[in-house]
Order: C-alpha cells, then sequence, then structure tokens
C-alpha cells in the first residue's frame, strides 16, 4: 500500500520479502539513497528506493556485501569511475579463480594419468632430506626450497632436528615432482596438493569441477547484477 506518491518502510519490505528493520539497515548503510522525511518524521521512499533496493540485493548476491555497498555508495555520489573499477576487480578475482581451478584441474589429471598408487612402494621409514631427494632424483636445494614455498612439509628428528620424510610427504614430494616436470607454477601445485589430501585424485576432480559449477553461478549473478544497476542508472540517476 502506498501513501500518496510515497512508499512506506514496510512496502519496501513486502516488496522484497525482508524485514521493516533489514530495510532501515540497508538506508543506513549506503545502499539506497537518503530518504526523506515527512514534517511528522515519517519516512518518504519513493520508487527509486525500491529499485534502489532491489538492485543492491542483487548486487550482494554476485559481488558481496561491502563491494556492493561500495558500488552503491559510489553511484550515489556520482563516482562512476570508482563503481566501474569496484565492479572490474570482482571481475578479476572471478576470472584469477577461473583459471587456478583450470589449472588445478589439469595438475590433478596429469596426477591421474601419472601417479597411479601402487606405481610406488610404500615407505615405512622415514628419510632424512637427502635420502628423499635421491628417491625422486632431485637435488637437495630443490626440496628445501620447496618447503620454503609452503608444498612440503617434512618432520624434525628428535635430538638431531634433521628433516624427515614420511609417506605422506614423500606422497607430497612425488607430485611437486611430476607437476615441476610438467611446468605448473607453485600457487596451481598448493592448490592441487590441498585438494588431493582430500582423497583421490577422481574425488579431488569432482570438488574442483563443483566449484567451477558454482563459479558459473556466481557469473551469472554478476550479469544479471550489472543489467540491474544499468537500469536503475539509467532510469533514476545522472551519471
Amino acid at each position: 500500500m502506498t501513501v500518496g506518491p510515497y512508499l512506506r518502510t514496510k512496502d519496501l519490505a513486502h516488496a522484497v520479502q525482508i524485514s521493516v528493520q533489514q530495510v532501515r539497515n540497508y538506508e543506513a548503510n549506503g545502499f539506497i539513497p537518503a530518504v526523506e522525511r515527512s514534517p511528522s518524521g515519517y519516512r518518504r521512499y519513493t520508487q527509486q528506493h525500491l529499485v534502489a533496493l532491489k538492485t543492491a540485493r542483487q548486487l550482494i548476491s554476485g559481488y558481496g556485501w561491502r563491494r556492493a555497498q561500495q558500488i552503491m555508495q559510489a553511484v550515489h555520489q556520482g563516482r562512476c569511475a570508482d563503481a566501474l573499477a569496484l565492479i572490474d576487480q570482482r571481475h578479476t578475482e572471478l576470472d584469477r579463480t577461473r583459471l587456478q581451478l583450470a589449472q588445478t584441474l589439469a595438475a590433478l589429471g596429469v596426477l591421474t594419468a601419472q601417479l597411479p598408487s601402487e606405481k610406488h612402494p610404500r615407505v615405512s621409514e622415514r628419510l632424512r632430506v637427502g635420502a628423499a631427494a635421491r628417491l625422486v632424483g632431485v637435488r637437495v636445494s630443490a626440496l628445501r626450497f620447496w618447503e620454503q614455498q609452503g608444498l612440503l612439509h617434512p618432520i624434525r628428528e628428535n635430538g638431531s632436528r634433521y628433516r624427515l620424510y614420511d609417506e605422506r610427504q614423500l606422497r607430497r614430494l612425488r607430485i611437486v615432482v611430476l607437476l615441476r616436470q610438467a611446468n605448473y607454477d607453485f600457487v596451481a601445485i598448493r592448490t592441487t596438493l590441498d585438494e588431493f589430501e582430500s582423497g583421490q585424485p577422481q574425488r579431488a576432480v569432482a570438488a574442483v569441477e563443483q566449484r567451477r559449477s558454482e563459479l558459473a553461478h556466481t557469473s551469472w549473478r554478476c550479469l544479471e547484477a550489472m543489467a540491474a544497476l544499468y537500469a536503475y542508472i539509467s532510469e533514476f540517476l545522472d551519471i
């Protein structure tokens, strides 16, 4: 129900299926323009406020609360360039994540094809760094560098503090060697190792594929939010 040309707080709340307090929170956080008050102190929302609220909620679904807030504040202050920069930052993040997931999938594919679990016999003893390096055919300095990069986490021998590689660390080491030979960077290797820790490559592939699907849904939400933002700016703002 409207009152003259104006909308009440509960009208906006009903239109977007949220509480009256949530509408006030959106206003307080700058998602919608400043609201005029009646002589008696009641808020006088307009159609612009309703469209701004709907646009803000779509932005939040794709860009997150904080960035959506910054975007809406920027467009209401006439800082279109700042709003576009925030939007581009989000798209860059999505693209970077998409690339990382693609690299991880490819790396897991390499593991699935070239590192079957039965290929290497289990090593029940703990190997020192030199023996571990000889086992996989690389220099000791490589193992130490990969440790610095967070790819390996050898335990320390009591007393001597020598690095020791158990079966779990040796498996990580074999994966690192294999992926470095395939020219994967440390970010892709680190992500692949994390995925591999959760199970066999097939399970890890399914998990990454699920994240790729979720990423695609996020991209669609961003696209829908951009359409809503463009329509809002075109109708109500002079930017």
